[in-house]
């Protein structure tokens, strides 16, 4: 395909449209392909369509996403098929597709490695049913969990983040699906925690936290794409930032793919940011800066037709981005198949596989918080089980979640593990508000059973628009405590039984302070995916042994926030005059184990390159197999500018069986050990370094501090 010859012959409206995409309201009528829609939207061709099978199973999806792209191939006059793009955030939001655990509880797994799995998996469904783009990972730094969208991203670190988001880019894209890195960039931190706010953030911080995942996932992911956030950048839009899109994305990281509007962005910095007149104006400034495509529809770009016509915008800058699109769509293989296959789609969807797949995540991903002897629960002795709370019987998945799987809650999981006779249930409250009547049903049937799990937390849905969500997207939070009268129905339930063990459901942290003591063990279970009940019953009942980290920080109260683990010295105190001592509940990569495992055998060895190599020796020294997550942090000390208390410089899931032992090694490199200087360039400089292994970031078990540079 010679791409710079195709765009000769397009005339400057084929050109625009193919910066601009279709929903599928614009192309459906009544549930089916309109044709007379498809032919006043696509007749000049189109470069995106958006989510256009989002409510059909696979088999009838398949089909309709076929005849869009025959029309675009037969019926238009450039043959020029369109890029079908969908959310793929654990899963492909299709009707149908499997359901896997949510981002950040894949974070909590630590495994990368593992993590490559789903993304493939991933792909592979999403491929089969046409899709060849996927508008995912999120690869946002969780630093405030206000944030309702903190389930979409990896946490609160830029390493865990860099190396959860290349293991999905790599293995998407390797697949046949390009990948959309968003949201670039800071989307999720802005004051109080409110998502898209104005972030006002300094170049050093930029730079060294919230740059480094986007710049692996372009120049070692190749990643395909990049969605630049909602938010202003200290005052200018990102959607018309050139600094960010052009200066750092192109001259500096080098990146070849398309940048793509989040949705309806570059219509609100007319909207919403006030920095366009109308609509015109949106669609010039964007271009300039370096946006190239409009998502979801066309609201603004088809303006630049005119725009062109009477110069203010060349239409060098206009082939430039039509260009990077159809080098894009030869990249995906679009001019050699652009169809979904019909058999593979139904054959892989919510398979057997996918979804034996799907429970090893959500195994992987869980994470014991406390424990006071209740866990594991021995089945022998449960002769009756109470299941409680919101979260029990209902489908919870998190946002951007498909329709249509099997999904088994937790309720079902638990039944089928200890047989139905033997569990009771109640539901006890709603997620966010209802009456008090069935606290005191709860709490009657909590008095007749030998163990009670009560499942609670939030509630976020595959589609959050006028859904009584309590957090995802649109949904911030200032109070981070169980919503509506959750906390009042844990009171009474633990007044009535003293063995209680609490699940949380949710994609985030949540202020458990007023009942932690009152409950024996607590489990963080996340948005599981579609075999959550079953890797629940298997963790409560010693099946298997949790053995997942916290990828994010649990506070003590929201007045501490923003509170992460990699906080820089202050020249006062770490705490309040009214909250004294440890700020967080749990900290960053804390996560307990039915086993206990011992650290030994430091030791480090300079190496010829300014680096460190960095090895001890972990064991087994309990009764049962487990996984332990080893985590590497430094402290340098002496360094012209000050240092993170803490920084994540490596780790490694481990399983051992009892009594076993392994050594790890972890190299670091000059570039692990530099920071960024004055001059906003790397730097090694002579200091002290403080090295230390933990399992937690709270939990060191061994340190030394090594003289470097």
């Amino acid at each position: 395909m010679d791409i710079l010859q195709l765009i000769r012959k397009m005339t400057v409206e084929e050109k625009v449209m193919q910066l601009c995409s279709a929903m599928d309201h614009q192309l459906l009528d009544s549930g089916a392909l309109s044709a007379k829609k498809m032919k006043d939207r696509l007749s000049r061709g189109i470069g995106f369509i958006a989510s256009l099978t989002r409510d059909f199973r696979p088999r009838e999806g398949a089909e309709v996403l076929n005849e869009a792209q025959r029309f675009l191939v037969e019926k238009t006059r450039l043959g020029i098929p369109a890029v079908m793009h969908e959310e793929c955030l654990h899963g492909n939001m299709s009707m149908g597709a499997t359901i896997f655990p949510q981002s950040i509880a894949m974070a909590a797994s630590w495994d990368p490695d593992f993590y490559a799995l789903v993304a493939k998996a991933i792909a592979l469904e999403a491929r089969a049913r046409g899709y060849t783009f996927a508008l995912s990972p999120t690869i946002n730094i969780a630093r405030d969990p206000r944030c309702g969208r903190v389930e979409e991203t990896y946490g609160e670190d830029t390493l865990l983040t860099t190396r959860m988001g290349l293991a999905f880019v790599k293995n998407m894209q390797a697949n046949g699906v390009g990948c959309t890195l968003k949201h670039f960039v800071a989307n999720f931190v802005g004051d109080g925690g409110r998502d898209s706010l104005d972030v006002h953030i300094s170049e050093r911080e930029l730079r060294e936290v919230y740059f480094p995942a986007f710049e692996a996932c372009v120049k070692k992911g190749r990643a395909a794409a990049i969605m630049p956030a909602y938010n202003t950048q200290d005052g200018k839009p990102c959607s018309a930032n050139s600094w960010l899109l052009t200066d750092i994305l192109r001259n500096e990281w080098g990146f070849k793919g398309i940048t793509g509007s989040d949705y309806w962005a570059i219509n609100w910095m007319m909207d919403k940011q006030f920095v366009a007149v109308d609509h015109a104006d949106c669609a010039r400034k964007a271009l300039l800066a370096g946006m190239d495509v409009e998502w979801p529809n066309g609201t603004t770009y088809p303006e630049l037709v005119k725009e062109v016509r009477a110069g203010r915008v060349p239409i060098q800058a206009v082939e430039r981005s039509v260009e990077r699109v159809l080098r894009l769509k030869e990249r995906m293989g679009l001019f050699r198949d652009p169809y979904a296959h019909t058999g593979r789609a139904v054959e892989l969807s919510n398979c057997v596989e996918h979804r034996e797949l799907a429970l090893a995540a959500a195994r992987r991903s869980m994470v014991l918080l406390k424990n006071k002897g209740l866990l594991p629960l021995r089945e022998k002795k449960i002769r009756k089980l109470a299941v409680i709370g919101p979260n029990a019987a209902t489908v919870r998945t998190g946002g951007y979640s498909s329709r249509g799987a099997r999904v088994v809650t937790m309720l079902k999981g638990l039944r089928a593990f200890l047989g139905k006779n033997k569990v009771l249930y109640a539901r006890g409250c709603t997620n966010a508000g209802g009456t008090k009547a069935g606290i005191a049903k709860a709490a009657a049937i909590a008095r007749k059973a030998d163990a009670v799990v009560l499942c609670m937390g939030n509630w976020s849905g595959g589609s959050w628009i006028n859904k009584p969500h309590t957090e995802g997207e649109g949904r911030d939070r200032c109070n981070l405590a169980l919503p509506g009268l959750q906390e009042e129905l844990i009171d009474a339930v633990t007044r009535a039984s003293r063995n209680v063990v609490v699940v949380l459901i949710g994609g985030g942290p949540v202020v458990v302070a007023h009942w932690l003591d009152r409950v024996k063990a607590v489990v963080e279970a996340w948005y599981p995916g579609c075999e959550g009940g079953t890797a629940l019953a298997e963790v409560l009942f010693g099946k298997h042994n949790p053995g997942g980290k916290l990828p994010v920080t649990f506070p003590v109260s929201e007045g501490v926030l923003p509170h992460f683990y990699n906080m820089k010295p202050t020249g006062r105190a770490y705490d309040y005059q009214d909250l004294r001592g440890a700020q967080e509940q749990f900290p960053f990569g804390h996560g307990l184990s039915y086993t206990k495992f011992a650290y030994g055998g430091l030791r480090m060895d300079k190496t010829d390159q300014s680096g460190l190599t960095v090895r001890c020796t972990v064991k087994n020294a309990g009764r049962r197999a487990g996984d332990e997550v080893v985590q590497l942090y430094v402290h340098a000390m002496g360094t012209t500018l000050s240092r993170p208390l803490k920084e994540l410089k490596g780790f490694q899931r481990i399983s051992l069986a009892p009594g076993k032992s392994q050594r790890v090694e972890f190299a670091l490199t000059r570039k692990d050990l530099s920071y960024l200087g004055e001059k906003m360039k790397p730097v090694l400089e002579p200091c002290d370094l403080e090295v230390m292994i933990g399992s937690s970031s709270a939990d060191i078990r061994l340190s030394r501090t090594v003289r470097i540079g």
